[in-house]
């Protein structure tokens, strides 16, 4: 054997290395786990947003309904009083009463009262402070100010 294969097979063969990765390199593990994280989080957020729209929409849901059983019930109750108003009897007696109507043969009496005897009259109080309805105007240069500069004139 000659002195190079003995300085070879002394020499320890060189292992293999990973090679090394650059500081801030990602590995494959954690690129797997962000973008595991970053999908459960769009979902996440995702449910809550029709979880919250869901709720809204039952609130919307309950007040038509109680809108709707309120209109049932007044529409029962007008076509109650509407039943009620074209009865015979409540016509009649609504002729004789508001109406001063009478039938053939009957007299209306209208009572009033004696000729000489008015009302007596009320008197109306003088106002006792005079009341403003409009508010003032204001000066034309305030107005003038108002439109140029956006913002009230000084002093005001």
């Amino acid at each position: 054997m000659s002195e190079t294969d003995t300085q070879q097979a002394q020499r320890p063969k060189p292992k293999k290395q990973r090679p090394r990765r650059r500081a801030g390199q990602l590995s494959g593990l954690q690129v797997m786990f962000a973008a595991i994280l970053a999908i459960g989080l769009i979902l996440a957020i995702n449910f809550s947003t029709r979880i919250a729209s869901n709720r809204v929409q039952r609130d919307i849901y309950a007040n038509a309904q109680a809108e709707v059983e309120y209109l049932r019930l007044e529409r029962a109750t007008l076509i109650a009083e509407r039943d009620a108003v074209q009865s015979d009897t409540f016509v009649q007696q609504w002729a004789r009463g508001e109406g001063k109507m009478v039938r053939p043969g009957e007299v209306l009496v209208v009572p009033l009262s004696p000729i000489g005897e008015a009302p007596p009259p009320t008197a109306t109080p003088p106002p006792a402070f005079t009341v403003e309805t409009s508010p003032p105007r204001p000066e034309a240069w305030t107005l003038w100010w108002a439109l140029f500069f956006d913002s009230p004139p000084p002093g005001n």
